[in-house]
């Protein structure tokens, strides 16, 4: 049954508490990209993913690709809720021989599709589970997330190309459009330009939205799946961060842990603790 936006909205607040706890916990971690991410990971997990939680290798599946995979306490998080891992698991991010590694890693935790390390290599990966999917005639879909600092890789605009060339209707990119990268505002570090644009001269179907909008989220993610018959992109403009005022739009909180004041004054924020 879909959850409704409400639901979802307070689905995707349990997971930035859960985030903010997890990189507390280990002193490392990457906060800012998973907390941009959650809101469209709530709505697509719960409403949107073919998945089954107690058979995490269904073959026919949809598949879901964090391409921007040390952003991985946000995915944590969701599978967490869908029960795909449980909360206890959440306590061995970043633990040597734990479920939850530092990037997403499908050797070790269920549900996680691709084992993310260098940039720029989760849409070829993506494209070829969609090829996959149709040479096997399943009717699942593909979907990847990217970051914006991230297409500044080559990898990123080949694999574009290549899937407009095998017309892959089953592919589905979301981009976190939160502009900052590891070391700082992606403007500062690598101009785009128009991004849309871009996507749009490659033959992609182009969708923009705020990504914490939850019912604009919706609309989008209702944008992907409908879309069967050309690869399609659905940019979403998101804050670094979001959700903790001072991570947001902190490059400082890429990839850095709050102390025990600054974790503190997170739940408050996230209404997990009274001031």
């Amino acid at each position: 049954m879909s959850m409704s936006i409400s639901e979802l909205e307070e689905l995707a607040r349990k997971c930035r508490v859960e985030i903010v706890k997890m990189v507390y916990r280990a002193q490392a971690g990457h906060p800012g990209g998973s907390l941009s991410e959650i809101d469209l990971l709530s709505a697509l997990y719960a409403n949107y993913l073919r998945a089954k939680p107690d058979q995490p290798d269904w073959e026919d599946r949809d598949r879901f690709i964090l391409s921007k995979g040390h952003a991985s306490p946000g995915m944590y998080a969701i599978l967490a809720e869908m029960n795909f891992i449980t909360k206890q698991d959440l306590e061995s991010y970043r633990v040597l021989g734990g479920v939850c590694q530092g990037h997403v890693d499908m050797k070790w935790c269920p549900g996680v599709d691709f084992s993310a390390g260098s940039l720029g290599m989760g849409l070829s990966f993506g494209m070829g589970c969609a090829i996959a999917g149709r040479l096997s005639s399943s009717v699942r879909n593909v979907f990847v997330m990217l970051g914006d600092g991230e297409i500044q890789e080559g990898s990123v605009w080949e694999a574009a190309m290549a899937a407009k060339h095998h017309e892959l209707g089953n592919l589905k990119v979301i981009l976190d459009c939160n502009r900052i990268q590891n070391d700082d505002f992606c403007e500062n570090q690598m101009r785009m330009f128009d991004i849309p644009a871009k996507w749009q001269s490659f033959g992609w179907d182009v969708k923009e939205i705020d990504g914490h909008n939850m019912e604009e989220v919706v609309e989008g993610l209702d944008f992907l799946v409908s879309n069967n018959d050309n690869p399609a992109i659905l940019i979403a403009h998101t804050v670094k961060g979001k959700g903790v005022s001072y991570m947001e739009d902190n490059p400082a909180f890429h990839g850095a842990a709050p102390n025990k004041e600054q974790f503190k004054v997170a739940m408050v924020e996230l209404g997990e603790a009274e001031a």
